[in-house]
């Protein structure tokens, strides 16, 4: 029986892991349908090369850091329980490499590609996995003392923290520290727009990511034995009223509309087990509009140029769901009980912290040894990977 269990439990999480590999490719093609066409094939490129440095750091060392597992065994000693924890792995990889590509959307269009690998490497192999260590894996005794002090562990079921939020506020580093693309405003505060290039890629993106999602989430319970349909259903409301608080504060935006799923998606992700789905939905709506006003003020007022939102998208409404699952699971809110406010707070904070000292660390190296930003000759080009090496212009333009 054991065995059985087993293998259902490898099938179960590796259909999950297949399915938020999926939504890689729903970032690429987010990132793809945003940024300008000169970028477009650069944007594919840099998503799943991404993908494979982290594959590589967190096989190597992440998952390590996190879980204490190191695959030096034989292959029969990793076959054990139908080879359950390498599904694991797999999973869990997804997961972090989902930090990157998260990144890769607010640096669009001007950051060198080799130094941005290196920090994908570090990112993923050492700072993600510590903070995810300290969540998931209760390392360092954090988990612990917020349960003897708060009454409650720091609960973060499927990453809106861990994930997002560490994804985004990294993001926020990079962004200020290369500084805004060359024409995007003027010496006197004008902005000047750089349009998506394909709304309909954009909308593929937001619709892959969309779909993933119930894997990134619902597969999170890790066996079949655990497995909730109440997770699948607040995550359906989170969705949709990330739509429609988009839909009706971003004016019909179709850019807004598209990402406002994923708004109320990322907020959710905390909280998706223990809310009801009533607090999902507000949870999801409260995301949506949070999105769309810090991605216009982030813009337009602190001329910010995140070319994805990711700050305000995963970093903000990651950050607002670690403070939901606090707010709407608690039983006096229809949830199910098992949180503390105050201890949300705090590990919502931690991992902002982590996330901030962690990515300036790394991009300040970076800076001083190799660069991050092209030259204005190769931005101008399109060039923002370095990667058109043959013929003697970029095959894009504007």
């Amino acid at each position: 029986m054991e065995t059985l269990k087993s293998g259902s439990d490898v099938l179960f999480i590796l259909i999950g892991a297949v399915m938020v590999l999926a939504m890689h490719a729903g970032f690429a093609f987010l990132e793809l349908g945003t940024v300008r066409h000169k970028n477009q094939v650069n944007a594919l490129v840099k998503i799943i090369c991404d993908f494979a440095v982290s594959t590589i750091a967190y096989f190597f060392i992440g998952y390590g850091v996190a879980y204490g597992v190191y695959f030096m065994q034989g292959a029969e000693e990793l076959a054990a329980k139908n080879g359950y924890e390498l599904v694991k792995f797999f999973f869990l990889l997804t997961f972090a490499a989902a930090v990157p590509a998260i990144i890769s959307g607010g640096i669009a269009e001007r950051a060198k590609f080799n130094p941005q690998l290196a920090a994908t490497f570090a990112f993923v192999a050492l700072i993600y996995p510590f903070y995810e260590g300290m969540v998931w894996n209760s390392h360092y005794g954090v988990q612990d003392w917020l349960a003897a002090t708060f009454g409650a562990k720091f609960h973060d079921f499927a990453g809106s923290v861990v994930v997002h939020a560490m994804g985004g506020w990294m993001a926020l580093v990079a962004v200020v520290m290369l500084g805004a693309r060359r024409g995007r405003y003027g010496k006197d505060g004008q902005v000047f727009m750089h349009p998506p290039s394909s709304i309909p890629f954009l909308a593929l993106g937001a619709w892959v990511l969309t779909v993933g999602w119930f894997g990134f989430n619902v597969m999170s319970a890790q066996s079949v034995e655990a497995v909730s349909g109440l997770v699948a259903v607040n995550s359906l409301m989170a969705m949709v009223g990330g739509i429609l608080a988009a839909l009706f504060i971003g004016r019909n935006d179709p850019g807004f509309v598209h990402n406002g799923p994923l708004a109320g998606l990322v907020a959710v992700c905390a909280g998706s087990d223990i809310m009801h789905p009533l607090g999902a939905l507000v949870t999801g709506v409260l995301a949506g509009a949070l999105f769309v006003w810090t991605f216009t003020l982030t813009q337009n007022k602190w001329k910010i140029d995140d070319v994805l939102g990711v700050w305000p998208l995963h970093g903000l409404c990651g950050a607002w769901g670690g403070i939901a699952a606090g707010i709407f699971g608690l039983e006096a809110l229809g949830g199910r009980g098992g949180v503390s406010l105050t201890a949300q707070l705090i590990g919502t904070a931690g991992g902002v912290v982590i996330a901030l000292v962690g990515s300036f660390v790394v991009y300040s190296v970076l800076k001083k040894t190799f660069g991050l930003r092209l030259s204005a000759e190769e931005e101008f080009a399109g060039a923002d990977l370095s990667i058109h090496k043959i013929g003697a212009t970029p095959p894009y333009d504007d």
